[in-house]
């Protein structure tokens, strides 16, 4: 019972955070778009401030020390700024290069590779098998996204090869991203390893657009709400509950379970901004919701069938 619940809890923290991410870059879409808000700055600024607000939560219910205590060791010191460059920076910018260079639905859908990716690598260094739950469970992913993200329209693909050059590298950054955090994860609190991480990421970003400057002049209380609630819903908790479900789940199962950010993300658009909404996108949508769903319910057969053997054995 007690491991069904604390994969309940993971489950909820990665869903949670993914359609925080979604919505978060709608959010974003309008910011760019209808205010002609800078992606470097946003992405510096929105970094910078949601690591300090973690680590400001982590003081709060800790204390100094805590938040100190993973630079005490070389190992540990290394291994942060590793995560905070190759990790959480990485995948912030070589998604706004892929969609700089190309257009969203292309970066995301390459970024979303990064279930395969760690399936892969956990393959190759023996550490998983590939049952035929994962090659259904991968491919509803996929096929989802794809769907969700194009209407199933091939030409929607044809963007320049640099794009998906830097499309192909988010998605290797966000499969580096979940599996390098889980050693940080047991032996740090995942509040200090995201803040820090996020902290890094914001000072490195700072040398290519400081966050002063910006024409705060023309910032309406619209645009202020909206930066709020990306810096705290779309990247503080959103990052935050993603790395914390790592405790609970497979990192295989987490990015999977991703996926259902570009499913949040083209919701809010259709709802929010009006976007048009095909029917290959709801056949896309319901493949995304299948996949979460066949995941969950896999999982928790597999802890009844446990339970029943466990109370056999008690009861012989």
């Amino acid at each position: 019972m007690i491991q069904s619940h604390l994969r309940s809890r993971g489950l909820l923290l990665v869903m949670a955070g993914a359609i925080f991410w979604g919505v978060g870059g709608t959010v974003s879409q309008k910011l760019f778009q209808d205010h002609s808000i800078d992606v470097n700055w946003m992405v510096t600024v929105r970094l910078l401030l949601a690591g300090i607000l973690l680590l400001t939560v982590q003081y709060v219910r800790k204390d100094f020390f805590h938040i100190m205590r993973i630079w005490k060791t070389k190992k540990s010191a290394v291994q942060l700024i590793t995560f905070g460059l190759l990790g959480m920076l990485a995948v912030q910018y070589t998604y706004m290069a892929s969609i700089n260079h190309g257009n969203a639905a292309v970066a995301t859908l390459l970024q979303y590779l990064a279930p395969v990716m760690i399936i892969v690598y956990l393959l190759l260094r023996k550490l998983t098998l590939f049952t035929k739950q994962d090659v259904m469970t991968v491919t509803l992913a996929l096929l989802g996204t794809f769907l969700l993200l194009t209407n199933g329209s091939i030409s929607e693909l044809s963007v320049p090869a640099i794009s998906i050059f830097w499309g192909i590298l988010s998605g290797a950054s966000l499969a580096f991203y979940t599996l390098y955090a889980i050693p940080l994860l047991k032996e740090f609190d995942s509040l200090v390893v995201v803040g820090w991480s996020m902290v890094i990421g914001g000072i490195t970003l700072n040398f290519v657009h400081h966050p002063w400057q910006a024409d705060f002049s023309n910032f309406t209380p619209e645009i202020y709400m909206y930066l709020l609630f990306v810096i705290i819903f779309g990247t503080m908790l959103a990052f935050w509950f993603y790395i914390e479900s790592l405790q609970y789940l497979p990192p295989k199962e987490t990015s999977l379970i991703g996926n259902l950010e570009p499913l949040s993300a083209v919701l809010s658009m259709v709802i929010w901004l009006k976007e048009p909404f095909g029917v290959f996108q709801w056949i896309g949508m319901a493949c995304i919701i299948g996949m979460t769903l066949l995941l969950a319910l896999q999982k928790k057969a597999s802890y009844e069938i446990e339970e029943k053997n466990e109370q056999s054995i008690r009861a012989e």
